[in-house]
This record gives structure tokens, C-alpha cells and sequence, in this order.
């Protein structure tokens, strides 16, 4: 049933794909850590100039994201929370779902080090002594992939700060620039992933404290959508755009995307992380 979907959907495709002024705006709900981190407003405007399809860009946290597409608003989901991911296809409202690149999560904090931390390899080991100093530390806490990591982490480390028990955790209910903001401003420890802290301009009291734990690799997913719970012929727009992500031509795209010299992303669709 799944491939007789993903076979109409590439018709419907083909029917549009003759027409640019007849090419819809669709919506992707994707997460604020791409949204920050500049990707997508340098190759979305790619993929409308070959298809005359424009997309807007709903940026939220990742379980904000599948939320907004289980009630019928979105057309496309591109998150990174392979927990919540599964869980959705699970429930059968995604049809099909690619990875499109990888990076990795780091945690940042203050240059002073007040947990000592800095230069380890061990994310748990790492929060359990941010903990142990009572060093602040920010956590989005907003159902983002960065945010189900985060606690996952804390899970591993037997240490449940998000009760509420601890002054020295912040939930700010927010997204990845926020979070780093508000570390900077503390200074405190904040997860991010590596995309947006490349991004990001407020680095002054901030370096990056530990990175290069394998529990840090970051898996973006593009998510297509069942026709059976969202009709609509959208959906074919979006699974066009969903093809050129994983096209040569997207995975170009994103690979060449820097930062001051950096490489953000890696292309992954040949290559699932």
C-alpha cells in the first residue's frame, strides 16, 4: 500500500511539473536548528527556481513539527528525532521517510568552565558533573529533537532535572538561538547542535566544552506525508521537494553550504548515518 502510494504521488508530480504557474506553496515544518543555522534559506530558493514551487518554511521544535503535520498543516516534515520520527510513521502518517544529512550535537558553556568539563569526549560524564557543580545550564525544553536528546542524556546519567528541583536548570521553552542566548547571557551550558552554534554570533563567553561522543551524531529526516490522512494535492508539490533533498542536485546543495569557511551539514542520502 505504501509503495502504491509513493508511485501516485510521483505521477501527480509529473502531471504538475509542466506548469510553474500552476505550482502550489506548500509548508514544511522542520525544526529551528535548520531554520538557524541558514540552510534552508540559501537552497530552498534553489528548488523554486526549478520548480516554480515555493515553500514556506514553519519552523518549530521537532514534536511541535509532527504535531503540526498530524493535524493536516503541513505538507512535508524535515526533524531530527529518529525516536519521534518512528513513532510517526508508526502511527501511519508518514509514507515515506529519507535521511538527508548528519552533524552532531555538542555541549557549549562558559570559558571559565565551571564544571570542568571542557576538552571531554563523554556527554553523560559531562552532564553529571554540570550537575554535580550546579553549574547553570539551559535547556530548550520545547519538544525539539535538541531538547529529546538533551533528557535522553540525562536519563543515561540517572539525573532528572527537569522536575524542577534544581535552580540551576533553566527550561526556557524556546529554540536553539534562544537557548544559545540565554547560555550566553548566564553564561551557562547548553546542548546545540553544531549547524547553528557555526551560526551563531554571540559567542563571546561561550566555547565548545565537549564534543565527538557518538551518542552526539544528529540525523535530519525528510518526512513525506499519507494521502490517506492528509489529502490534498500538495502533496505532490511536496513530494518534488522531498525528491530533489536526496536528488545529486540537493545533496550538492547542502554539502556546499558553510560558515565562515565550515561545512554545517553533511549529505547523507546515499550514505544513512
Amino acid at each position: 500500500m505504501q509503495r502504491l502510494l509513493f508511485l501516485v504521488l510521483a505521477l501527480l508530480a509529473g502531471i504538475h511539473s509542466g506548469n510553474a504557474a500552476d505550482a502550489p506553496t506548500i509548508v514544511l515544518a522542520t525544526t529551528t536548528s535548520l531554520d538557524n543555522s541558514g540552510l534552508l534559506g540559501t537552497i530552498l530558493p534553489r528548488f523554486t527556481t526549478d520548480t516554480g514551487i515555493t515553500v514556506r518554511v514553519l519552523a518549530q521544535g521537532t514534536g511541535q513539527a509532527l504535531d503540526t503535520a498530524r493535524r493536516g498543516d503541513a505538507d512535508l516534515v524535515l526533524v531530527h528525532d529518529p525516536e519521534a520520527e518512528q513513532q510517526f510513521m508508526d502511527q501511519g502518517y508518514g509514507v515515506a521517510r529519507r535521511q538527508i544529512a548528519w552533524n552532531d550535537f555538542i555541549l557549549v558553556g562558559p570559558r571559565a568552565d565551571p564544571a570542568h568539563v571542557a576538552g571531554g569526549h563523554d556527554a553523560v560524564a559531562a552532564l553529571t558533573a554540570i550537575a554535580n557543580a550546579k553549574a547553570p545550564f539551559v535547556s530548550r525544553g520545547d519538544r525539539s529533537g535538541t531538547n529529546a536528546l538533551e533528557l535522553r542524556l540525562w536519563k543515561m546519567a540517572g539525573i532528572e532535572p527537569a522536575r524542577g528541583e534544581h535552580a540551576w536548570y533553566r527550561d526556557i521553552g524556546g529554540g536553539m538561538g534562544q537557548a544559545l542566548n540565554a547560555a550566553a547571557a548566564m553564561p551557562g551550558y547548553t546542548l546545540s547542535d553544531r549547524g547553528t552554534w557555526l551560526s551563531f554570533k554571540n559567542k563571546e563567553t561561550l566555547i565548545i566544552a565537549v564534543e565527538g561522543d557518538p551518542r552526539l551524531i544528529n540525523r535530519y529526516d525528510v518526512i513525506e506525508l499519507n494521502p490517506e490522512k492528509h489529502p490534498g494535492e500538495r502533496l505532490a508539490a511536496a513530494h518534488r521537494l522531498a525528491e530533489w533533498l536526496v536528488s545529486a542536485e540537493g545533496q550538492k546543495a547542502i554539502g556546499a553550504y558553510q560558515v565562515d569557511g565550515q561545512q554545517l551539514f553533511h549529505p547523507s542520502a546515499a550514505d544513512p548515518r
